[in-house]
């Protein structure tokens, strides 16, 4: 088979899986199924940090556990638009403990000086949430010569938990959960041309290749970082400004059948709060509540070990240049 041939078979068939489990309706099929009281927890005395948690599925689950009395850092790129979500979820939740702290994940220095700011200032955290994320119309770069979205969605991510993992470490019970999105299954890693030099730019393709080295990162870190416990999750696919943004006809056609942020938050709220995922293995990739392949049947997405070992040299090295001394 070439490889247009699979890879039109991979988006084909990805369609078709999107179209039976990444709905509204999926998720209300799969919800008949949920544990109630995996979620009737008090999360009192835990720390959250979420990132991009002003908007859509961020903003979803910091509401869900902010309700649930745990204590969140809402990590947020707009001062304005962190302040009134804030305000929102303080409001709605009586919970005061909602701390904003500005930071743009494509500023790939910065990143570096928030997690060694943080780790100074703060004594525990016990639950990352990376939520952030961003789809280019346009290739651009950053300060540092890194691609804007690689920067973001990768980037931005590597360095953010690889910085607090001393701090989750300390912490009780910590974890580490990505959102990540079902475009990956179209992908297979790429180790080269990460800043997509080479080639045409198609933004959503790019954006969906970072998706899936989100899921290697939580795969590799998984095996490095035994006492955190590592997920990475899709929400299906969900209404939010970013899709909208990104994908303005996508969102026009299917815009009856997309999750509503909070449908699409539940996995992440579930893997960040349930005692039930914790019992799961570390490194795993979540759909509504439960364990998935990382892969399409048949799909010519799967790399070797050293593929992926090679990706996470690669990224330890490039985080490195960065590094405030």
């Amino acid at each position: 088979m070439g490889n247009t041939t699979m890879s039109l078979y991979r988006n084909s068939a990805w369609f078709l899986k999107g179209m039976t489990e990444f709905t509204r309706g999926a998720f209300l099929s799969a919800a008949k199924h949920f544990v109630e009281k995996d979620l009737e927890v008090s999360m009192a005395g835990r720390v959250f940090m979420i990132t991009g948690a002003n908007s859509g599925i961020g903003r979803a689950t910091a509401m869900a556990i902010a309700k649930r009395g745990g204590t969140v850092h809402m990590v947020c790129r707009n001062k304005d638009k962190a302040e009134e979500a804030r305000a929102d979820i303080v409001k709605e939740s009586g919970n005061k403990e909602i701390y904003v702290h500005i930071l743009d994940l494509s500023e790939t220095r910065k990143v570096w000086e928030f997690a060694e700011a943080f780790k100074k200032k703060y004594k525990a955290l016990n639950v990352l949430i990376n939520n952030a994320g961003c789809i280019m119309s346009e290739r651009d770069v950053n300060a540092e010569g890194l691609e804007k979205s690689f920067a973001t969605n990768v980037m931005g991510v590597y360095i953010l938990t690889k910085g607090l993992i001393p701090l989750l470490e300390k912490s009780a019970e910590p974890r580490v959960i990505t959102v990540s999105s079902g475009g990956m299954l179209v992908q297979k890693l790429r180790t080269g041309n990460l800043q997509t030099e080479i080639g045409r730019y198609d933004g959503t393709m790019v954006y969906a290749q970072h998706k899936r080295q989100q899921v290697v990162m939580t795969e590799q870190w998984a095996k490095t970082h035994s006492n955190v416990h590592f997920s990475v999750m899709h929400p299906g696919w969900v209404d939010t400004p970013a899709v909208a943004n990104a994908m303005p006809d996508f969102h026009q056609s299917m815009k009856d059948s997309l999750r509503t942020p909070e449908q699409g938050a539940d996995t992440a709220v579930w893997l960040a709060i349930s005692e039930a995922a914790a019992t799961k293995p570390s490194g795993s990739f979540f759909q509504d509540r439960r364990m998935v392949s990382a892969h399409l049947p048949l799909a010519w997405t799967h790399s070797s070990q050293l593929e992926q070992q090679k990706f996470m040299s690669v990224m330890e090295d490039l985080a490195k240049t960065f590094q405030p001394h």
